[in-house]
Order: structure tokens, then C-alpha cells, then sequence
């Protein structure tokens, strides 16, 4: 090899090593990330900290180590780390860590009447134990952020008449995940088919499938909207009844789906 050879392949060699060292370095290397959050569940993590879940608008499902604070001006305060609280946040973004560690949070917009109202609190608990699962390995999806945080604001602002919220929340969400029916199939007398998310004349032989009654009124709250819902006058059977159908229906089509356990209380609202 000539002498000129020998002089590149060394440098080569080198800048090689320079870039991979450089990689290693970007790879743990600290990036403060900000972006607009809902509050999903916080857990207490010994005597100093919170682990948080949170749905972000830029990086999707997200977990971060939360400090306690130690004073009322402390800048991360305990409240905002309520269930679907919605924030504006920063954290130090670490790639290969499961919990990233958050710096800032400040209320993005703060509820004027959720947590003072019962029913709005019920069905605020519920979705956000409902997302909690639903979102477990959510990518970011900046529509599915603008939806949740639009019906939150929704739920916050109306005065009546937001009895289905839950139920319109969950027919609503399923466009985002991937298995929202097609309307169209719809004839008279038809079955739909849980699994295979579909209206059909054809019973299938499994038992995951709702009677054409029922089935006539899915199709029926499929086309609601929050300011459409109230023109559907159910009673509390009728409409826990259809939360049971739903979450049912959730669990076919999201693996490793459970029980929710705020449904119960959900279910003691609105006696009429």
C-alpha cells in the first residue's frame, strides 16, 4: 500500500471511530422536549415522587418521574397531575429509558366546571382510565390529541344534556383506532358482527354479535355527534347497556383490555 493509502485508510479509521463515539453521545445525550399533555394516571413512587402517564400531542404515550414538591411554590405542583388534566410540559428526553424526567408543567386549560360537577367528574375518571388502557402503546397522533382535548373542553363548557358524553367519547374514538364500522352496510334487520366490526345479514357463528335491535340502535348513536347526542332520550338501563356493549367491543380489538373499574360509579348516574 503506498504511503498516501496507508495515510487515508488511518484517517478513515479514525473518523470512523470519532462518528460512532459521537453517536453513542447523541444517543444518551439530554434533549429538552416541550409539548401539550393530558394527565391518563399518576402513581405516588416512595416518599419523593410520582410516576405519571401522559398522552402528548408530540411524542404520544408517555411515562415520566415526576419530583414531589416540597413547597406551594414549587413550580411542579401535585394538582396538576390529575386525570385528564390537560398541560403544557417540558422533559429531558432520554432514548433509551422507559420514564422520562419532567422539568415543567403549567395548565394549558384549566376545567371551570368538571371538578365541581359529579357527573362531569364521573365521566372524566372514566375516560381517563378508559384512555389509560386504550393508549397503551399509542404513537404520537396529533388528531386523536386534538380530539380528546376538544371533548374534554367540550364536557367543561356545556351545561345539560351531556348525559352520552362517555358513550359518544367511546363510538367517536374507535375512527382513531381503526375499527370504527362502516355505516354504509346498515340494511334492516341486519347483525353486527363485534369482530369483525361490520353490519351483516349473515350471522356469524361466534357469539360476539349484537341482535338487530341493538344492532338498529349502534348504528343509530354511530352517527351522533356531542351536539346531536341529546336528541337520544335513554334511560340509565339503556345507556349502561350500551357502556357494557362498547367496552366489550373494545376488548376484541385492543389486546389485553380489562375491566374498568370506574364503570360502576358511571353506572349509578342519571336514574331517568
Amino acid at each position: 500500500m503506498c504511503k498516501f493509502g496507508y495515510v487515508e485508510s488511518t484517517f478513515a479509521r479514525k473518523n470512523q471511530k470519532l462518528l460512532a463515539f459521537y453517536s453513542l453521545i447523541r444517543t444518551f445525550a439530554l434533549m429538552l422536549v416541550k409539548t401539550e399533555a393530558i394527565v391518563l394516571h399518576s402513581l405516588k413512587y416512595g416518599e419523593t415522587r410520582l410516576i405519571v402517564d401522559l398522552f402528548t400531542r408530540e411524542a404520544g404515550r408517555l411515562s415520566c418521574v415526576v419530583p414531589l414538591p416540597k413547597t406551594q411554590k414549587a413550580r411542579l405542583k401535585k394538582q396538576y397531575f390529575q386525570p385528564m388534566t390537560l398541560l403544557e410540559i417540558a422533559y429531558e428526553e432520554r432514548q433509551r429509558t422507559q420514564l422520562q424526567k419532567l422539568k415543567d408543567a403549567r395548565l394549558l386549560l384549566p376545567y371551570a366546571s368538571i371538578p365541581f360537577s359529579p357527573e362531569k367528574l364521573a365521566q372524566s375518571l372514566f375516560v381517563a382510565e378508559f384512555l389509560y388502557h386504550a393508549l397503551r402503546s399509542e404513537q404520537q397522533n396529533e388528531l386523536l390529541f386534538s380530539y380528546i382535548c376538544d371533548s374534554m373542553q367540550w364536557l367543561d363548557t356545556v351545561e345539560t344534556g351531556f348525559a352520552n358524553f362517555h358513550l359518544t367519547f367511546l363510538m367517536r374514538m374507535s375512527r382513531f383506532l381503526g375499527f370504527y364500522p362502516n355505516l354504509d352496510d346498515y340494511v334492516d334487520g341486519c347483525v353486527f358482527d363485534m369482530r369483525a366490526a361490520t353490519f351483516s345479514l349473515q350471522v356469524p357463528t361466534h357469539r360476539d354479535f349484537l341482535q338487530p335491535d341493538e344492532a338498529r340502535l349502534i348504528h343509530l348513536m354511530m352517527r351522533m355527534d356531542f351536539t346531536t347526542m341529546h336528541l337520544y332520550r335513554l334511560n340509565r338501563d339503556n345507556r349502561n347497556r350500551i357502556s357494557e356493549v362498547l367496552l366489550h367491543y373494545y376488548r376484541l380489538h385492543i389486546p389485553q383490555f380489562p375491566e374498568l373499574k370506574s364503570l360502576s360509579v358511571l353506572q349509578e348516574l342519571w336514574a331517568d
